[in-house]
């Protein structure tokens, strides 16, 4: 006799950050949990591996309190504007970086350990029933995690295309000898393609993660030309013997669905929870996640859900969409740079918008205008 579809209380698609956040805050509420990825783990994910402390913060509020244990701190952040100009700071709070490969999988084993089962399935349709959804007609869940990435088949099924040009960017990551490189992050932006900028991010066992990315614009960026830009930006880093080199997209959050509908709710990249002013997106993913998991397992999840994330995230996203729409003029860019070396408040703000929920600060604002005006 056919025993029917697996049942669960939630169902997480996607086990990366956003998805293994899911699970953990679903399985703390008591929820039974599926977590599926059509990867087996450990796995590689193309990104510049920089973790924010605030993604860590969230990472100890469900229990997982040593995601970088190994792993230097990196302790300042040097920023170069469009127009040549440079900041050198130290951060308030030490960032790390830390490969994918290691980050994700300790995410994922934690959430694992608390009681999610983990099953490699690529999911090839989601249907709310509107007191369940089905997938794939073999699974059942009282309601579903979408965080299946910037071409997420949970957020399709919710009627919801992927980001367009404009709101996209595109990006290549690789891994380069680096045993000189000063231990500290690097931003470089250029004007040629603006926004656009590479980053050298030391791991701290003699590599660095290495990368360059640019918002699309509707002309196909090729990989010859993404690795031209990498040289190009990073002339002191042996781009050519860089290794894991991959290329991805980036759904910007200047351009965001709705977060949920029905039993069917989106975390991390398929929500495109991608800082437009950074790129950054763990911290989105860990935060989104976590929310989402723990509204999965209430009666109303989305309205739970919308609730949560407004009060959490609202009002910083609509600074860093603000900050993204002001970064479209260089000069602003090169003001703020030159407001931020001159002042650790300034440059403390831009790196809480950039990496955490900061805000644009009145102080900030007031630093830029007279920086620019200098």
């Amino acid at each position: 006799m056919d025993a029917g579809p697996d049942r669960y209380d939630v169902v997480v698609v996607g086990a990366g950050p956003a998805g293994a956040a899911a699970a953990l805050a679903a399985r703390r509420a008591g929820a039974t949990v599926l977590l599926l990825d059509r990867q087996a783990f450990p796995r590689d994910k193309p990104c510049g591996d920089g973790i924010a402390p605030h993604a860590l913060d969230v990472a100890r509020g469900l229990g997982v309190p040593d995601l970088a244990a190994g792993y230097a701190p990196v302790t300042s952040l040097r920023l170069v504007g469009p127009g040549g100009g440079a900041v050198a700071r130290r951060h308030a709070r030490p960032a790390y970086t830390i490969p994918r490969l290691v980050f994700d999988h300790r995410l994922v084993s934690a959430a694992v350990a608390a009681g999610a089962v983990l099953r490699e399935h690529a999911v090839r349709r989601v249907e709310d029933r509107g007191t369940h959804v089905e997938l794939d007609g073999e699974i059942r869940a009282g309601a579903v995690v979408g965080a299946d990435g910037a071409y997420s088949l949970v957020r399709k099924a919710l009627g919801h295309a992927p980001n367009a040009p404009g709101h996209l960017a595109l990006a290549i990551r690789g891994y380069a000898p680096a045993p000189d490189l000063p231990p500290e992050q690097r931003i470089v932006t250029t004007p040629a393609g603006w926004p656009a900028y590479a980053w050298a991010f030391p791991i701290g066992d003699g590599r660095a993660n290495i990368g360059y990315g640019e918002v699309l614009r509707g002309r196909p960026l090729s990989r010859a030309y993404l690795l031209d830009r990498l040289a190009a930006l990073l002339p002191d880093v042996d781009t050519a013997s860089a290794t894991g080199l991959r290329a991805h997209h980036l759904p910007l959050s200047t351009h965001r669905p709705p977060p949920a509908g029905g039993r069917l709710l989106l975390a991390g990249d398929a929500l495109s929870l991608i800082n437009p002013f950074t790129g950054e997106g763990i911290f989105y993913a860990v935060l989104s996640g976590a929310l989402a998991g723990a509204a999965a397992t209430t009666a109303t999840p989305t309205a739970h859900y919308r609730a949560a994330l407004r009060a959490r995230l609202g009002r910083h996203l609509r600074h860093s969409r603000a900050a993204a729409a002001l970064s479209q003029r260089r000069w602003i860019v090169d003001a703020a740079v030159r407001a931020a070396d001159r002042d650790q408040r300034v440059f403390d703000a831009l790196i809480e918008l950039g990496l955490g929920d900061g805000r644009l600060t009145p102080h900030a604002l007031t630093s830029i205008a007279r920086a620019a005006l200098a």
